[in-house]
């Protein structure tokens, strides 16, 4: 239920590691701390026959990793926050729609900011099913029982959230609905928006500067995927000068 305590559990290979994260989070009554485990092995076996949340994983861990983890699971049917000394995982790590990525040594500012994620994740999973109308030149969003009319110039990017997208219409606003962002790319005109991650579409008119591996879109770098590199280099070919 929606009111009903978020169900943690977390996997890290090192004893310090799990009580660090369960001091930061045992503050927040919100979540409810169910299991912890010291290995993706024993993780694994427990949820086949039992159900959470939120996982809160290493990635670096003898047997399976973090990442095989959640890698075996996708799509996952809970949050999954990757915990690792390790920021070079982190493109691997969103590309399987990685709720949250945080780096060690933890601060309790950036464990508030996963936590409000959570939150954010486990109300829309348990809210009212909303729809989408994409048409020429606007998209109709239903959200609390409204359509909302959005032109497709306002829509900055749009970004995968689990079972549902995000569609950032300025830095801080940003409407959500359950859609794939696979529905979206379809969607959405072609000669207005690309793909460029698992996790993300941009619009191209929103396009600041292209990097080697992100896309500099106004206040924010988003990451270019592996796969999606070629269809950046041929957007940059086919609207550079000579």
């Amino acid at each position: 239920m929606k009111n009903a305590p978020i169900r943690c559990i977390f996997i890290d290979d090192e004893p310090l590691a799990l009580d660090v994260l369960k001091v930061h989070l045992s503050i927040y009554p919100q979540l409810s701390i169910v299991k912890c485990f010291s290995n993706a092995i024993d993780a694994i076996h427990w949820m086949k026959d039992n159900t959470v949340d939120a996982i809160f994983t290493d990635i670096q861990m003898p047997g399976i990793s973090g990442l095989d983890l959640v890698k075996n699971q996708y799509p996952a049917p809970h949050a999954v926050v990757f915990t690792t000394a390790y920021p070079n995982y982190a493109p691997e790590a969103f590309e399987f729609e990685a709720l949250d990525y945080l780096l060690k040594p933890i601060s309790p500012e950036r464990i508030k900011k996963t936590v409000a994620r959570i939150e954010e994740f486990h109300c829309l999973k348990y809210s009212q099913a909303h729809d989408i109308s994409l048409r020429p030149d606007f998209v109709y969003i239903k959200i609390d029982g409204q359509h909302q009319k959005i032109h497709y110039e306002n829509i900055v990017y749009v970004e995968a959230f689990a079972d549902y997208v995000k569609i950032w219409i300025g830095p801080e606003k940003r409407l959500v609905t359950l859609q794939t962002m696979q529905n979206m790319e379809k969607a959405l005109p072609a000669d207005l928006f690309i793909r460029i991650h698992r996790s993300f579409i941009v619009s191209i008119n929103n396009v600041v500067s292209i990097q080697q591996n992100g896309v500099n879109i106004g206040n924010k770098i988003l990451p270019i995927g592996k796969n999606y590199k070629e269809s950046i280099v041929a957007l940059v070919n086919k609207h550079r000068l000579q």
